[in-house]
């Protein structure tokens, strides 16, 4: 079985709602499994036990042993937290053994507001996965629900704009983060 890694940070509950409808939309494809992990505050100690919302805490193993990884993160100043990029800056021995080259990779982000920086957060996000030998995956413009939609969504990935919506995903924003599935395509094939 191959599998697909998503690692998120979650503030406000969204970006890991994004995240369990991303493993939806993986675990609908034959052959692959999603795994999700996510990353500890960064002051926290790292024990690698279930915190309280049931998810482990990702590792350098899980990256090391991964088809495929989709990170996500809440958008600070059109950038990804600090507590993703402080897990992500671990992974300099996967960087220097190849261990994601040639494999496929994803974002995805929420943010309080419409122009909360989510385009540039994405890109930022993709960066250490560019680094890291990955390549990249985003939403297709063939998609009609990304021309149509009001709420998140770029051809970077799937974004989620919170507002007034209490941490609720939009339709399009569940189905734009189902779609991140064609990564999960791309493994087995």
């Amino acid at each position: 079985m191959k599998k697909v890694l998503i690692v998120f940070y979650s503030e406000k509950g969204s970006t890991q709602k994004m995240a369990i409808e991303i493993s939806n939309g993986v675990n609908s494809i034959s052959g692959v499994e999603a795994v999700i992990r996510t990353v500890p505050v960064k002051e926290e100690e790292e024990n690698n036990i279930a915190n309280e919302n049931d998810f482990i805490y990702a590792t350098v193993e899980d990256v090391n042993t991964c088809d495929a990884m989709i990170i996500g993160s809440p958008t600070h100043f059109g950038n990804m937290s600090s507590h993703l990029k402080f897990f992500l800056e671990k992974l300099t021995t996967v960087w220097f053994n190849g261990g994601l080259e040639g494999k496929p990779g994803g974002v995805f982000t929420s943010s309080n507001s419409i122009h909360g920086g989510q385009e540039t957060t994405l890109i930022t996000m993709m960066i250490p996965l560019l680094h890291l030998g990955m390549i990249i995956c985003g939403l297709p413009y063939s998609e009609k629900t990304l021309n149509k939609t009001l709420t998140g969504g770029t051809p970077y990935g799937p974004s989620h704009v919170e507002a007034n919506q209490s941490n609720n995903l939009s339709e399009d924003e569940i189905k734009l983060c189902k779609l991140l599935k064609r990564i999960a395509s791309l493994i087995v094939k």
